[in-house]
């Protein structure tokens, strides 16, 4: 155990305030293998994150955690990296037979996994670490092949992993690291009967080391994590405080096919140049960036799918302001911290009404006055009770001032889209073993 480890641990386990306002914990401070180092710094990261900091002195050090933390606290690169170390410090795990991963992620939502698929191919660049997303909605077949080689890592959603389960084309006896991620978005989703069945299939909790991470810790988390952990250590991060005083909010009764029009004048009108647009897919936020490039915005896209490496240039572009409107979903978009936004446009209502709040959070930080602007079309009206009781305030909803709806010219530049040149993953193909 190193300097950290020691300054961090307590009689109960849990890491202390005390000690963590006394050290900052950098990454080249952790003693991790080169190959991932090297990796970390090519990404651009010195300093772990809160997160980061509480979890990785213990899980480096083999111990369970449980840990309440969103999406957007550096998470996901904690029980990455200290899967990968594993890794890299016991070689023998790829003799291991085809189908046997060391390690499992289980994620609820198929982009998820795929974000966190991409996000441990940037790590694992220098190492032969094979990395296996399985998920619906992606060739059964394709996914199967890959199970049939040697797999280091498998990331999956919970039913689409069962089936392969079934059928045995994946064997989880050998698992010995277990990482359940968005506990309660499982739980809310209905795949916890899934999840129950998958980890039944691994070792049992005392041969296996397991960490489990939950935006929330209902009673039902609780024993859950009871259930599936041994002497864990508990983290609780403190959810970001959203100051929505601070956010004027405004909602458009917008249909469809007037959706981009209101955008488009409404950062033409108000001359607007540091934007973010949230869209609910990924599919859909590709094409609404190119249109708005083609209409000649300076745009940038942050999905689930965008390599690490482009997210974070990509961010660093709209902080300087090259980028003037960016294109986010809520996976990608959720730990996005740049000062002077002005505005937020829900381009969709979300789903999840925290998310919502998360959004507009973008704007209005340090004091500052920020406006979240949202184009509510029939669909999106379902969601606004929701979001409302979250609040606890009606949002108004009104129609569109008239310049907001006045035509727009036709697109002055070609489309940037491309046949796509990523997997499904978002990474480029790679001659290296990738178990894909």
């Amino acid at each position: 155990m190193n300097f950290i480890k020691k300054l961090l641990t307590d009689s109960e386990h849990n890491p202390t305030e005390e000690a963590l306002d006394e050290v900052s914990v950098d990454f080249d401070t952790l003693d991790l293998p080169v190959e991932l180092n090297d990796a970390i710094a090519r990404l651009g990261f010195t300093s772990c994150t809160p997160v980061q900091s509480e979890v990785l002195p213990f899980s480096l050090d083999g111990r369970d955690i449980v840990a309440q933390a969103q999406t957007g606290t550096g998470k996901t690169a904690a029980f990455l990296i200290s899967i990968i170390t594993y890794d890299l410090e016991n070689p023998e795990l790829n003799q291991r037979p085809a189908g046997t991963p060391f390690a499992l992620i289980i994620a609820p939502t198929r982009e998820l996994v795929l974000q966190i698929s991409a996000d441990a191919e940037d790590l694992v660049e220098n190492t032969d670490i094979t990395i296996v997303p399985v998920v619906g909605g992606i060739d059964y077949e394709k996914q199967k092949k890959a199970l049939t080689k040697p797999v280091g890592i498998v990331v999956a959603t919970p039913g689409r992993l069962l089936d392969f389960c079934r059928s045995n084309v994946i064997d989880l006896s050998r698992v010995e690291l277990l990482i359940i991620d968005e506990a309660d978005r499982m739980l809310s989703m209905g795949f916890i009967p899934d999840v129950k069945a998958i980890i039944q299939r691994t070792p049992r909790k005392d041969k296996r080391q397991t960490q489990l991470f939950s935006a929330t810790f209902s009673e039902d988390i609780k024993r859950l994590a009871t259930n599936w952990t041994l002497d864990p250590v508990r983290i609780e991060i403190e959810p970001e405080q959203i100051a929505v005083d601070s956010v004027e909010q405004v909602v458009y009764a917008a249909s469809e096919e007037d959706k981009y029009k209101v955008l488009y004048n409404l950062i033409k009108v108000h001359d607007l140049n540091r934007v973010l647009v949230f869209v609910n897919r990924r599919d859909e936020s590709r094409k609404l960036e190119d249109k708005l490039y083609r209409h000649g915005f300076n745009t940038g896209l942050l999905t689930g799918e965008v390599p690490q490496k482009k997210r974070i240039k990509t961010l660093d572009q709209f902080k300087q302001g090259e980028i003037e409107v960016l294109v986010a979903t809520d996976v990608a978009g959720r730990g996005i911290h740049v000062e002077d936004i002005s505005h937020v446009v829900n381009y969709n209502l979300p789903e999840d009404p925290e998310d919502y709040v998360h959004r507009i959070g973008r704007t209005g930080r340090a004091g500052a006055k920020g406006v979240s602007v949202s184009l509510a079309c029939e669909t999106d009206a379902f969601m606004l009770p929701a979001i409302e009781e979250l609040l606890g305030e009606p949002l108004s909803c009104e129609q569109p001032d008239p310049t907001l709806l006045e035509d727009i010219p036709a697109p002055h530049k070609k489309s940037h889209l491309k046949p796509s040149s990523y997997n499904q993953t978002g990474r480029r193909p790679s001659s290296r073993r990738s178990g894909r």
